[in-house]
């Protein structure tokens, strides 16, 4: 009789290891893949103790470094760092997302675009919001004028004329989140709906507090979404409970302001009065769209739209904020360079000079040629991407070809990233180094090889919806910024960037001295 036990015993043996050990390292599709470590063909733990210890993305980089443009990270997930038979096949391809972003980026527990994993669905939504944020929308609105004008001359250069005649320093890190925050609330709920964190420093610091907060929370619903919905049964953990149930309620509050505002505004009001109440342009969109689709819906209309436009907020802060972070920060190093900034300014009509009578502002298209400005941003995206980290994906059936590789099976999560794109030492030489002139003294073929591995806002259908948005918020602050003064480093310590999906610097702070020219 005991035979029976040792045998069944022997079998389910048997079976782990064929199934976890010997299957995945030897006869899987995948087992032909070069490996990021030893285990990764049976095990998945290199890889989430990279993740878990925020030390991911230069682990895969350096993966790619030894091993080539694809490698297996785990069992069950590859990495790719190529633009053929990579970042073209899976993002442009129609890979569908991986669980990974409705387990982190659904907010009142409805999806919103950024969060959703099937195309279909997606599609539909980003077909609602794509026209207004598009360039040529963005560069001929009115509205996008009126909120630019009052929010670097009403607000933002006012801080810094201050700071400048009374010589104290700027934190600027902090400073770059309130005025990328106030852009995009402005556009979305108008500018007598959104935030104005420029000058309501309390409100400000509460606000980021409660956001940062939660970065210490990524990983568990990241890689252990079975773990976190445990812990959500009981409430736990309980900061990031309340964390979210205050920033939700705040971002509910400007959607009800903005309906209510809605029924008042019946023109454009004159850049003259104390605080112009633009429409609020995106929420109009949005909530039109939604109330036209004839899809039907398992979610309130009123989170439908709060989940959408959160995430368009938290996104469009974080990401323009770091990197003027970033831009400023290397630009402080370079004061020749901030004087051939300057020159390329002044040549604008009208140039951004501080103070002024003017009600105008440069032609955004003018501003968008600026080859200098052009440069520089571009070569700060390459560097300091703002999200470096990889975007997973899932492998389509029944098979596919990425990196050379045949027959790679389908449900495998595959990602690439911005780190490993844009340090390519072919394309991008001394890729640790920050060089403008890569791009400013490129030939056209050099410069089209840089564009296909340039990876900032991603590509293909998925890639951000509010790049244009924010680069043309970023080329007319740094615009404001340079017409009117020079910058300085007074304390950049810990400026080195996190190693994390969206990453800032380790410090969280940057202190610059601000002189009038």
């Amino acid at each position: 009789m005991s035979e029976i036990p040792l045998l069944a015993l022997l079998a389910l043996f048997i079976l782990f290891l064929y199934t976890y050990i010997i299957h995945p390292a030897l006869l899987s599709p995948l087992s032909k893949l070069p490996k990021a470590h030893p285990t990764a063909s049976f095990s998945p733990l290199w890889i989430l103790w990279n993740r878990a210890r925020a030390s991911e993305n230069a682990a895969i980089y350096a993966s790619h470094n030894k091993h080539g443009s694809i490698v297996r990270l785990a069992p069950n997930e590859i990495s790719v760092n190529c633009v053929e038979g990579g970042i073209r096949s899976v993002y442009s391809g129609g890979f569908e997302k991986h669980e990974w972003y409705p387990n982190l980026f659904g907010n009142y527990g409805v999806p919103n675009m950024f969060s959703t994993a099937p195309s279909p669905p997606h599609s539909a939504r980003k077909r609602m919001l794509s026209n207004i944020y598009s360039k040529s929308h963005l560069q001929s609105s009115p509205h996008m004028h009126t909120i630019s004008h009052t929010l670097l001359f009403s607000r933002f250069l006012p801080i810094l004329s201050a700071a400048s005649q009374s010589n104290r320093p700027v934190e600027v890190h902090e400073l770059h989140f309130a005025v990328t925050m106030d852009f995009i609330t402005a556009y979305i709920f108008g500018l007598g709906n959104a935030s104005n964190f420029l000058q309501d420093l309390e409100e400000r610091k509460r606000w980021l507090r409660l956001y940062q907060s939660r970065r210490t929370w990524r990983f568990v619903p990241q890689e252990l979404p079975t773990v976190t919905a445990l812990l959500a049964k009981l409430g736990l953990p309980k900061w990031i409970r309340a964390a979210n149930q205050e920033i939700e309620a705040w971002c509910l509050n400007m959607c009800s302001n903005a309906a209510r505002s809605l029924k008042t505004i019946s023109e454009i009001p004159s850049t003259t009065s104390e605080v112009p109440n633009t429409p609020p342009i995106v929420y109009t969109q949005l909530h039109d769209s939604l109330a036209r689709s004839p899809s039907p819906n398992q979610y309130p209309h009123n989170l439908l739209l709060a989940s959408e436009l959160l995430d368009h907020l938290a996104a469009g802060h974080e990401t323009s904020g770091i990197t003027l972070t970033y831009l400023l920060w290397e630009l402080s190093h370079h004061p020749s360079l901030q004087q051939r900034l300057r020159t390329e300014f002044l040549s604008l009509s009208p140039p951004l000079t501080y103070p002024t009578q003017s009600s105008s502002l440069p032609s955004p298209r003018t501003l968008d040629f600026l080859p200098l400005l052009n440069s520089i941003l571009l070569e700060t995206l390459r560097l300091h991407a703002a999200i470096p980290g990889p975007q997973p994906r899932i492998t389509p059936s029944p098979s596919t070809i990425l990196g050379g590789y045949s027959n790679l099976p389908p449900n495998v999560r595959v990602s690439a990233s911005a780190y490993s794109l844009h340090r390519n030492p072919v394309v991008f030489p001394e890729p640790e180094d920050w060089k403008p002139e890569r791009w400013l003294d490129a030939s056209e073929g050099e410069r089209e090889e840089m564009s296909r591995w340039f990876w900032a806002f991603g590509s293909g259908g998925r890639m951000c919806v509010g790049s244009h948005f924010a680069v043309q918020e970023i080329k007319l602050i740094v615009a404001a910024i340079y017409t009117n003064f020079t910058t300085s480093i007074v304390d950049d310590t810990g400026i080195e960037q996190e190693d994390r999906y969206t990453a800032g610097p380790e410090g969280n702070q940057l202190v610059l001295k601000f002189e009038r020219v």
